[in-house]
């Protein structure tokens, strides 16, 4: 009698609920690299080295704790390319009685699950909030929003709570955790991790496999197993998130990391767990290292965030991804795949995204979200292109971003207005205006920057749409003052402007 334990990409984690209370005697762990699953868009190599390098050693830890693991090379002989063949397949070769799985994460993969006779298939519980949790909670309110979805969760599970009043007596700190970066403050760079052998093997597999994909690997650095992960947590906690709360929103010429901890490819693969994570932070705050700004707003991304967006992608179904509330149809432009926008906030953001597969929030939702929210892309074609670039990129969590959040083709579902911005944005939070080739201070005009030249053509274009949300009033009523002739040479300005990027 022998239990098949199939593991995906994303599960590398000891006490998995699938692998909990199994025999290894009788037990089979079954580990599949999969053209299919490589190949659904074509990924950042960062990410496919970072995948198929974490689970060799997550493979062979397992192996080394007495596991019979049976690991499928994407080069092995007979490798079937898909991830339901290869579990029928390892059921037939083991004589397995059972089959016992994970949930996956995405749509697709869970479609997969289900088709396969016979397996059952656990809730993932390395998430803090439950599917139905989350329904009984949401039923019958008149809105989604994270903050109320946040502020449930801080009283359920009690972090950063006095009593029943938040910590500090503020729920949030967002107001505190916007400085731009002064200028002499260096942060401190996150750790880099040199690749072994093994990692070196998949390194040399993913360039000659996957030689057209977007991206770079000369800089790979990422965590690949539990222990590098665990470092990583540490380093950040001790050096980087005492100030990431004042700077999580900068934008800096020339610094790529910031005071960010670059955790999220280790919890999205499993490395670290949500919880462990948030208690690192707190137990920092709590010992005087870290103040209550940098904790919260930390604790807010992935108790709130993370979570929350899951939430939406799990209960909106597989259409969601194909919202578009206004319409965008625009193809994305090349300087997504190419750079040398000449935009200097821009460049940057692209140029880490290719070297590094990986930006911070700000970047991926003001610079390279916003610009394509302001000209108008279609909505499902940059969700491809964000689930293609970061290392960090699982559906359920990048679609709700940029869907919902990013390019608000799902009506305000997510968040209550557009997050659309003019260069004034960019200016206020950093310092790439000042490199920049383009004036931040001009409105219309070949030399004026590109997010003023956008902003009220978008909001003209769209005004039907935002007429009805009252966080957009204001905007609207000061396009609405402008002459005719006024709005006329904007909307033609930006007409040029958007005939450049075709």
């Amino acid at each position: 009698m022998t239990l098949l334990l199939p593991i995906l990409g994303d599960q590398l984690t000891g006490d998995l609920a699938s692998l909990r209370g199994a025999d290894r005697a009788t037990s089979v762990i079954l580990m599949a690299e999969v053209m299919d699953e490589a190949s659904y868009v074509p990924h950042h190599k960062q990410k496919l080295a970072l995948v198929f390098s974490a689970m060799r050693h997550f493979a062979a830890e397992r192996e080394a704790e007495g596991w019979r693991v049976d690991y499928v090379r994407l080069d092995s002989p007979g490798n079937a390319g898909r991830l339901d063949a290869e579990i029928i397949a390892a059921a037939a070769r083991h004589g397995a009685s059972a089959i016992r799985m994970t949930e996956a994460g995405e749509h697709r993969v869970r479609a997969l699950q289900a088709a396969i006779p016979g397996a059952t298939i656990l809730e993932d519980d390395r998430f803090l909030v439950s599917l139905p949790a989350f329904a009984a909670w949401r039923a019958g309110r008149k809105r989604l929003r994270l903050e109320d979805f946040y502020r449930w969760q801080r009283r359920e599970t009690g972090m950063l709570m006095e009593g029943d009043a938040p910590a500090g007596g503020q729920w949030n700190y967002d107001a505190d955790n916007r400085k731009p970066l002064p200028a002499g403050l260096v942060p401190p760079p996150p750790p880099r991790f040199a690749p072994d052998e093994t990692t070196r093997e998949v390194l040399a597999m993913v360039e000659a496999r996957f030689p057209a994909n977007f991206g770079t690997l000369d800089r790979f650095h990422w965590p690949v197993t539990r222990a590098e992960a665990l470092s990583a947590l540490a380093d950040f906690i001790a050096n980087r998130l005492p100030r990431f709360g004042d700077y999580e929103d900068a934008l800096a010429q020339g610094e790529e990391t910031l005071f960010h901890s670059l955790l999220a490819p280790a919890v999205n693969l499993g490395l670290l767990a949500p919880r462990e994570v948030l208690a690192a932070a707190l137990a920092a705050h709590a010992a005087g290292a870290a103040p209550l700004n940098a904790v919260e707003g930390f604790v807010r991304q992935i108790l709130g965030w993370r979570e929350y967006v899951r939430l939406i992608y799990l209960t909106e179904g597989p259409d969601y991804l194909r919202s578009n509330a206004l319409g965008a149809a625009r193809p994305l432009p090349a300087i997504f795949w190419e750079g040398n926008s000449g935009m200097a906030c821009f460049d940057a953001a692209f140029a880490q995204t290719r070297d590094l597969a990986w930006a911070h929030h700000i970047q991926r939702l003001m610079v390279l979200g916003n610009f394509a929210l302001l000209a108008g892309v279609d909505p499902f074609e940059l969700h491809l292109w964000f689930l293609v670039v970061y290392a960090d990129a699982y559906e359920w969590v990048e679609a709700p971003n940029v869907i919902g959040m990013s390019q608000w083709a799902d009506g305000g579902l997510l968040g209550s207005k557009p997050y659309a911005a003019s260069g004034a944005y960019i200016h206020r939070m950093g310092n790439h205006c000042r490199h920049c080739r383009f004036d931040v201070k001009a409105k219309t005009g070949d030399q004026a920057c590109p997010y003023n030249r956008l902003y009220w053509d978008f909001i003209a274009r769209n005004e039907r749409h935002l007429a009805t949300n009252q966080r957009m009033w204001r905007t609207l009523d000061t396009w609405r003052r402008f002459t005719p002739e006024r709005q006329q040479a904007l909307r033609q300005d930006a007409a040029r402007l958007l005939e450049t990027l075709s």
